[in-house]
């Protein structure tokens, strides 16, 4: 059976302004786009959390909850240099790390003879080093899976550390609220409730036909995730095909005009997006519309750079394959995939 360690820093945004800037450790502090650029909060600390500020909030709205708010422009460059030293750590103690953002990563240890080979141990080293070296402080999960790892990263944060053993699996999961499911979103969440089903226990009186039916495919990983199946390894090396940005929103946006507002907020957050993974080569651009009705469309088009215009043009003609209102957006960009990346630079090099 695999040990899997899922760490994850705690508003590592805000974090490391704070450490850098003690002065702001103790106030309401938010890293986000201007308001008046239609800007969202990308991190918060807990003073902030306390408000009801929250990641993808519009900054204007963040604002209102809490007018004394300081705000701050990402560094990126910054935040970079403080992961690379984090992840540095992880490297320390074992060579199956899988990067998922600046922020978090999957560590297999199932084979480190360290600590005794005990997974708990490492985790508090994990946890002591990132303290030490960078000021930094993250909250460790441990369990048999990736699925029940990232969970038990948040199960205590800020500064958590919490461990699920096998013995525990079977208890751990089956009073899990199935919307901390890996996949189920506000969407699925709703649909589940209506069915009766709130948790992993309820979910697992529910034959596999019946939920592919219901879910398709997905219903086959809702059948496994509720019985704490997951045998995804950690990979060491990840091809990412795209980067996107979404969001559902409290009030159906009524027309075209307001999906149209609503988009350089969302484009804003895709470029930060795409600066966290070193700004990759792009191309082709999407579009993606979730109207009241749940129906969903998706249209793509060429280009190599994030285009506002091109954007909206995209969303005008998908918008039009439903015409009505809209409960969420999403933008992205399909990557090239990095051995075509590296084809063309080799050729260019050639010239």
């Amino acid at each position: 059976m695999r040990k899997i360690l899922h760490a994850d820093c705690d508003c590592f945004y805000a974090a490391v302004e704070m450490h850098d800037n003690p002065v702001l450790r103790d106030i309401p502090l938010a890293i986000g786009g201007s308001a008046d650029r239609r800007g969202v909060i990308a991190t918060c600390n807990y003073p902030a959390r306390v408000f009801g500020i929250h990641s993808a909030m519009p900054t204007s709205q963040a604002l209102r909850l809490c007018p004394e708010l300081t705000l701050l422009p990402a560094d990126f460059p910054r935040y970079r240099a403080v992961s690379e030293r984090i992840q540095a750590i992880f490297y320390e103690l074992t060579p199956l790390v899988e990067p998922l953002s600046l922020d978090e990563a999957f560590l297999d240890v199932s084979a480190v003879t360290r600590f005794k080979g005990s997974a708990t141990w490492m985790a508090h080293w994990l946890k002591e080093e990132a303290l030490k070296r960078t000021g930094i402080t993250l909250s460790v999960g441990v369990a048999p899976s990736k699925f029940l790892a990232k969970i038990a990263s948040d199960w205590d944060k800020p500064d958590g550390l919490h461990v699920i053993t096998p013995e525990g699996i079977e208890s751990f999961v089956a009073a899990l609220p199935v919307g901390k499911l890996h996949g189920v979103g506000p969407a699925t969440a709703a649909k589940l409730h209506n069915m009766g089903i709130a948790t992993c226990r309820d979910l697992r009186d529910w034959p596999l036909d019946s939920l592919l039916e219901r879910f398709g495919k997905f219903g086959t990983r809702l059948y496994e995730l509720a019985r704490g199946q997951d045998d995804r390894p950690v990979k060491v090396e990840r091809e990412r095909k795209s980067v996107s940005a979404e969001n559902t929103f409290h009030r159906d946006l009524a027309g075209l005009a307001e999906c149209r507002a609503e988009l350089p907020a969302l484009i804003e957050r895709l470029g930060q997006r795409l600066e966290r993974h070193g700004n990759p080569p792009i191309k082709g651009l999407f579009v993606k519309v979730r109207f009241n009705d749940f129906s969903t469309t998706t249209l793509e088009g060429m280009g190599r750079q994030t285009s506002t215009e091109r954007f909206l043009a995209l969303l005008d003609d998908a918008w039009k394959r439903r015409s009505r209102p809209v409960r969420l957006l999403g933008v992205g960009v399909r990557l090239v995939p990095p051995d075509s990346t590296r084809q063309m630079t080799l050729f260019d090099e050639q010239q």
